[in-house]
C-alpha cells in the first residue's frame, strides 16, 4: 500500500535543487545541480556541492571534475546525485530527522529504468521511503491553479533541461507533453552560433549570461541590449573579445525557441473540446527558468490566440507545489507513486 505522507520534497532540477518541508516557509535549500570530484587515489571523492561546485565549472585543475548530474530531469550520474541528496539531506536533517520520507518531482514520461534511478539515488542518500509525483502537477499546484476543480487549468514549464506543457482537471493531467528541450537547449544553440559565425568559442556559464542578459525572441523591442564576451579564438587560439547583440543572439536561439511553441500547440491540439473552452477562457500559466525568456510570452500568445501570463515566483513553482503535496495528504496519496 502506498504511503500517503513524507518529510520532505525535493524539486530535482536539471540546473537546480530544491529542498522543502512543511511549514510557512517550507523553502530549506535551492543550490546549483552540480557536484565537484577530485581524485584521491584510486577514487574520486566529493570536494564540492551545489554552488561551490558551480564556481569551478571551467575552472578546474587536472584530477578534478565538475559534473551536472541530472540531465533533461533525469539522472544521469547516479553516484554523483547520490552525493549531492546525500550533501542537502545532512544540511536539512542534521541528526534530527534519520532515514527521511522523501517526495521526489520526476518529468512526466521518465521511464521506469530512470524513475528507479531517482530512487535509488534517494534511498542511498539516506532517504527511508520515497514517493515520486510527477513535476506538472507539482507546478500547477505551485501556480496557484485550481488543479482539484473540475475545471481546466494549463500550466507551461520550462526548466533547465525540459519543458512540460500540461492541462489538469479533477486533481489530475488530462493531456500532457514533455520536450528535452528548454535553458540548457538554448545556452548550446548560442555556444554553437557564437562558434559558426563568430568563431569564437566561448564557455557554459557566458552563454547562460547571454540568454539571460541579451536573449529575446523579438530583437525588433531591444535592440539596445548588447553584452561584450571573452573566449577563445577558434582561428588564432587566441583570447578574444567581442560584442553580443539582441540580434545576435535571437538568431541564435530561434529555432530552438520555435520547438517550445510547437510543444504548446501538440499539447493544446490534444486538449477535450470541453477543456479547451475552459482554456480560452483562462489561458496559459508559464513557470520555469527559462520561463523569463524575452518574448516569448508574445510568441505563444500570437501562436494561441490565448492569454499567456507568468506565475508569480516562476522558478520556485515546482517546489511551491511540492511543499502543498507534504501538506495535503489526500492529494499526495492521489499524485504520488511509490517508489
Amino acid at each position: 500500500m502506498a504511503a500517503t505522507t513524507a518529510d520532505l520534497a525535493v524539486d530535482l532540477g536539471t540546473s537546480r535543487t530544491r529542498v522543502v518541508g512543511k511549514g510557512a516557509a517550507p523553502l530549506l535549500l535551492d543550490v546549483p545541480t552540480v557536484v565537484a570530484t577530485a581524485s584521491r587515489g584510486r577514487k574520486q571523492e566529493v570536494v564540492a556541492v551545489g554552488e561551490a561546485a558551480r564556481k569551478m565549472i571551467g575552472r578546474t585543475p587536472e584530477g578534478t571534475r565538475v559534473l551536472r548530474p541530472v540531465r533533461a530531469g533525469v539522472v544521469a550520474d547516479f553516484e554523483a546525485t547520490e552525493q549531492l541528496l546525500r550533501s542537502l539531506l545532512k544540511e536539512v536533517g542534521g541528526r534530527s530527522l534519520r532515514k527521511p520520507r522523501l517526495l521526489v518531482c520526476i518529468p512526466y514520461g521518465t521511464t521506469e529504468v530512470e524513475r528507479r534511478a531517482v530512487a535509488d539515488s534517494a534511498k542511498a542518500a539516506g532517504a527511508g521511503s520515497v514517493l515520486l509525483a510527477v513535476s506538472p502537477i507539482a507546478a500547477a499546484l505551485g501556480a496557484d491553479l485550481p488543479v482539484q476543480d473540475p475545471v481546466a487549468s494549463m500550466i507551461v514549464d520550462l526548466g533547465g533541461g525540459r519543458t512540460h506543457a500540461a492541462v489538469t482537471s479533477l486533481g489530475g493531467l488530462v493531456v500532457a507533453r514533455s520536450a528535452q528541450v528548454a535553458g540548457d537547449t538554448l545556452d548550446e544553440a548560442i555556444g554553437a552560433w557564437m562558434k559558426v559565425n563568430r568563431g569564437l568559442q566561448i564557455g557554459e556559464r557566458t552563454c547562460e549570461t547571454l540568454k539571460t542578459r541579451v536573449g529575446t525572441l523579438i530583437p525588433e523591442l531591444h535592440h539596445d541590449l548588447h553584452m561584450r564576451v571573452r573566449g577563445r579564438d577558434l582561428a588564432s587560439g587566441r583570447p578574444e573579445e567581442l560584442e553580443v547583440t539582441a540580434d545576435d543572439v535571437a538568431a541564435a536561439i530561434g529555432e530552438t525557441a520555435l520547438r517550445i511553441r510547437q510543444l504548446v500547440l501538440e499539447t493544446l491540439a490534444a486538449t477535450p473540446p470541453e477543456l479547451a473552452a475552459d482554456i480560452v477562457d483562462r489561458g496559459m500559466i508559464l513557470c520555469g527558468g527559462t520561463s523569463d525568456l524575452r518574448g516569448l510570452d508574445a510568441r505563444l500568445r500570437d501562436d494561441t490566440a490565448l492569454p499567456v501570463l507568468r506565475a508569480e515566483d516562476p522558478v520556485r513553482c515546482v517546489a511551491r507545489g511540492a511543499a502543498r503535496l507534504l501538506a495535503d495528504a489526500t492529494l499526495l496519496e492521489r499524485v504520488a507513486t511509490t517508489a
